[in-house]
């Protein structure tokens, strides 16, 4: 069957919130969402999910994914979608997901502080750029040009759409990213803290 390169969809739901939690967490344990929720990974699988399958077409829903496909396997992903309005969507299909998964108003308010801590890093590009975000690769099928040929198709899915810039975030110190993306023609621009906080 050999690599195909495909959109992504309903059907994929769980293999894009996979996606994502990999993407979040980079080189590190854990990621956004894994620290707004505190909860364990069939917890936070389960709530990304639903946000993945929301009406709301935030920069996580499926509608926005490529998927990599070997011999019938989905082995890596990543979306692509303008930049206008993905905070907003954002943050209105995390909300989404909480009232449909009965998230209480307390629960609901702890994740926001929990969260808030990444909110310094948030993309802040113009809106007339396209953005390429939440990419990961399957450990099984790293080092196979997987990731390279998504970005290709990412850019230029965003080229044909009339967009002349696309962004990128990753962590710092996540050198395998950094290097993946250069080679797909990106420069680096800016480095982003998160707010630290502290308790008395």
């Amino acid at each position: 069957m050999g690599t195909v390169i495909r959109q992504a969809s309903a059907e994929d739901a769980d293999f894009i919130a996979w996606t994502i939690l990999a993407a979040q967490r980079g080189h590190r344990p854990r990621g956004w969402f894994d620290i707004a929720l505190d909860r364990g990974e069939p917890d936070s699988l389960t709530f990304v999910r639903q946000v993945v399958l929301s009406p709301i077409r935030s920069w996580w829903h499926v509608a926005h994914f490529v998927v990599a496909e070997v011999d019938g396997v989905c082995a890596a992903a990543l979306c692509a979608l303008p930049v206008d309005g993905t905070i907003a969507a954002a943050r209105a299909a995390v909300d989404d997901a909480m009232v449909a998964l009965g998230f209480d108003a307390e629960e609901r308010g702890a994740f926001g502080q929990r969260g808030a801590y990444a909110r310094n890093c948030w993309m802040r590009g113009e809106d007339d750029d396209w953005i390429v975000e939440h990419v990961a690769t399957r450990s099984g099928y790293r080092g196979r040009g997987l990731m390279a040929a998504l970005l290709a198709h990412a850019l230029a899915a965003g080229a044909r759409n009339g967009y002349k810039r696309a962004q990128i975030t990753f962590y710092i110190g996540n050198d395998a990213a950094e290097r993946s993306y250069a080679r797909a023609g990106f420069r680096f621009a800016e480095e982003r803290n998160a707010i630290r906080t502290s308790r008395s």
